[in-house]
C-alpha cells in the first residue's frame, strides 16, 4: 500500500499584504509532489485552523512579514490544541528575528525559516518531518 500524498496548507495570517514568498513556496511544494491548499491573504488564525481541519492537511506553513509573528503563529498552535488537531505540523517563515525563534518553537511551531532559506531546504525539511496523518 502506498502512502498518500502530503497535504500542506500555506497560510498568510494577519494584515500582511505581500504574498509572493507564500506563492513561491506553494509552487515549490506542488512541484515536489505535495498537495497544496493556499488560503490567500489576510487570514485569521481561526480561518487557517478551520481550513486546515476541513482540508485534512498534514502540515501548515505560515508566511508572515508583518511583525505579528509572536501573537499570530502561537495562536494557530493554540487553536489546533483546542480542536484536538495538534498532530498537524505547523511551521513558519518570513522576516522573523532570530531572538524570537525559540519562543515560537516553545509555542508549538516546529520550524522557522528565515529569508534566504532555499525552497529546496524547506521541501527537504517537510519530507523529513511531516508524515501523512492517520
Amino acid at each position: 500500500m502506498t502512502e498518500r500524498t502530503l497535504r500542506i496548507l500555506v497560510g498568510k495570517p494577519g494584515l500582511d499584504g505581500h504574498d509572493r514568498g507564500a506563492k513561491i513556496i506553494a509552487r515549490a511544494f506542488r512541484d515536489a509532489g505535495f498537495e497544496v491548499i493556499y488560503t490567500g491573504l489576510h487570514q485569521t488564525p481561526e480561518q487557517i485552523v478551520s481550513a486546515s481541519i476541513q482540508e485534512d492537511v498534514d502540515a501548515v506553513g505560515l508566511s508572515i512579514l508583518s511583525g505579528a509573528h509572536n501573537s499570530l503563529l502561537p495562536r494557530v498552535c493554540e487553536l489546533f490544541r483546542e480542536k484536538s488537531a495538534d498532530d498537524i505540523v505547523v511551521f513558519g517563515g518570513g522576516v522573523i528575528p532570530e531572538d524570537d525563534i525559540p519562543g515560537l518553537k516553545a509555542a508549538g511551531i516546529s520550524e522557522v525559516f528565515t529569508p534566504g532559506t532555499s525552497t529546496e531546504d524547506i521541501v527537504k525539511w517537510v519530507r523529513e518531518n511531516v508524515t501523512p496523518r492517520a
